[in-house]
């Protein structure tokens, strides 16, 4: 998906039904956020994907720290002889577990255990979780979500619909009579049903507790893992411990050799770890430069901030911008400058020429026309006559109404009216000091006291005394070698640099495709003619 500029998509976790990891490309930086995920793949969900994509910022958790899990196969194994155990030693099983994930995983592996033991058929499973059974209906609906095993076996029956496994919905519908299991929530066990009945299980040594999760410390759960000798109960009173207590981790989370494999597939320069306790993230990061530290063709950062503390990473890297549109139309010659619109669009960059605009952006190209109005009582030629000192080429217009104008600078048109004179120029940075400096000569024509009939006539710069002072002009500046020998008509050549500058004379425009040369020139020809251009006294 595309939101804003901001791309984003997903691959599977691995870590419960429907988690997933997200790559966020943002300016061309992506970044892969994997939240809580599993590289195992275990009875009923998929292991988590290693994405195509390799990131530039990897966040990862870090719950496990640089623990190893136990095979799945002998967890399984471990964990259906410790039930078998406390069961036929007339015990009570209890199996804290979180509503979802977990405890479906649990619930598959009792369920097939309990039909290939018809000895224990008449010891009962109960799961105690109303979420519990809300999930139930989600794992029952998208088995196409799940691993290739769950969708093979769903053709003959529904693997989530339990023989040997009952829902309990509350503890007033349980007949605590005899030998049972039930897996309740929550996994920690601060507080619900897992926590009253381990108060009231704890008091009898034939009963057991497993903790199937991850246990953060000062719950209940992590407690009585160091097996103290008496527990506190909600009411704040003590009770003697003598159940047996076990830890097997079934958590779908990471340990350090699948954290260490995936990084090592994706190779991302760096990784900010989360969601751990300090020590453990500081060993994972600790251990990760280790292993990599003396491998010379991959550089890590790695990253353990504390809660609420900035990561900043600085990345640079070249933009690029794309030539669309008319400019496109033809194949670009090595060093030829494109000139355009440089258009920014989220985090994307193109070049479109000013006609284009309308069809690359929501954007429209305008046109703004001026007219400024300005008294003036004086006369025509007095008009010419000021504008030629200006500009040098002043060009008589005559307009479709029969009114007089001129053109100055080639873009300000100067209209004569009665008692006024009309300033229109097409607005730009440019043209509007053009048409100051128009404005500024007007006024001074206005006030003027020269008598109209003795107004001087243009005076002309002598063409053979200009191209002779323009040949030692360009010698200086560029060297004799740079000028053509020949100077065809009123054409004019100069090279430099193996690039070429036509002048012509008559108009003393300045042609040339080098654009900073042409400026130099077309600046030093100007200037040129205006001190040698004879003034009136």
């Amino acid at each position: 998906m595309n939101v804003g500029g901001v791309k984003f998509w997903c691959y599977t976790a691995g870590h419960v039904l429907g988690a997933a990891m997200f790559m966020i490309e943002i300016a061309g930086v992506k970044i892969l956020y994997t939240g809580d995920f599993s590289r195992q793949e275990d009875r009923h969900l998929m292991a988590a994907e290693i994405p195509n994509v390799h990131p530039d910022v990897l966040i990862t958790e870090s719950t496990y720290g640089t623990h190893i899990h136990e095979k799945r196969e002998d967890r399984e194994s471990r964990f259906t002889g410790l039930v078998h155990d406390i069961v036929t030693r007339g015990g009570r099983c209890l199996i804290p577990v979180f509503a979802l994930g977990r405890a479906q995983e649990l619930l598959l592996i009792l369920d097939e255990y309990w039909s290939n033991h018809p000895e224990i058929h008449d010891i009962p499973i109960y799961y105690a979780s109303a979420l519990a059974k809300k999930c139930m209906s989600v794992y029952q609906t998208y088995i196409s979500a799940m691993n290739e095993k769950i969708r093979r076996q769903i053709s003959i029956s529904n693997p989530f619909v339990f023989k040997h496994i009952s829902n309990l919905k509350s503890i007033d519908h349980f007949e605590d009579i005899g030998p049972s299991v039930v897996m309740a929530s929550p996994g920690m066990m601060q507080s619900g049903l897992s926590r009253e009945l381990f108060e009231s299980w704890c008091t009898d040594k034939r009963n057991g507790t497993i903790i199937a999760g991850y246990c953060v410390e000062g719950t209940l759960a992590k407690t009585i893992l160091s097996e103290p000798e008496e527990i506190v109960t909600m009411g704040g009173n003590k009770l003697p411990l003598k159940c047996s207590v076990d830890y097997i981790s079934f958590s779908a989370h990471t340990d350090y050799q699948q954290t260490s494999e995936f990084i090592r597939a994706l190779k991302p320069p760096h990784i900010v770890l989360v969601h751990g306790e300090q020590n453990e993230m500081g060993r994972l990061k600790a251990a990760l430069i280790r292993e990599y530290e003396d491998d010379p063709e991959y550089n890590i950062d790695v990253y353990n901030p504390r809660n609420t503390q900035t990561v900043e990473l600085h990345f640079r890297g070249e933009k690029m911008a794309k030539v669309v549109g008319e400019l496109a139309s033809t194949k670009p010659d090595e060093g030829k400058k494109i000139s355009g619109i440089l258009v920014k669009r989220n985090f994307n960059y193109h070049i479109v020429a000013p006609s284009d605009l309308q069809n690359y952006t929501e954007l429209a190209m305008s046109t703004v026309t001026q007219r400024q109005s300005i008294a003036y009582s004086g006369s025509l030629p007095m008009l010419h006559y000021y504008l030629t000192q200006l500009s040098g080429d002043v060009e008589e217009l005559e307009m479709g109404d029969k009114r007089k104008a001129l053109k100055v600078f080639k873009t300000v048109t100067v209209i004569v009216e009665p008692k006024m004179v009309v300033l229109e120029w097409t607005a730009s940075p440019v043209n509007d000091m053009y048409a100051d400096a128009v404005l500024t000569v007007v006024l001074r024509a206005e006030v003027d006291p020269m008598p109209q009939k003795v107004v001087p006539t243009p005076v002309k710069v002598d063409k053979a005394h200009f191209k002779e002072c323009l040949l030692e002009m360009l010698s200086d500046m560029f060297g004799t070698a740079s000028l053509s020998k020949l100077i065809k008509g009123d054409k004019m050549t100069v090279t430099v640099d193996k690039k070429v500058a036509t002048i012509s004379l008559d108009t003393l425009d300045v042609k040339c495709e080098d654009e900073s040369l042409q400026q130099i020139i077309q600046t030093a020809v100007t200037k040129l003619h205006q001190s040698i251009t004879p003034v009136r006294i």
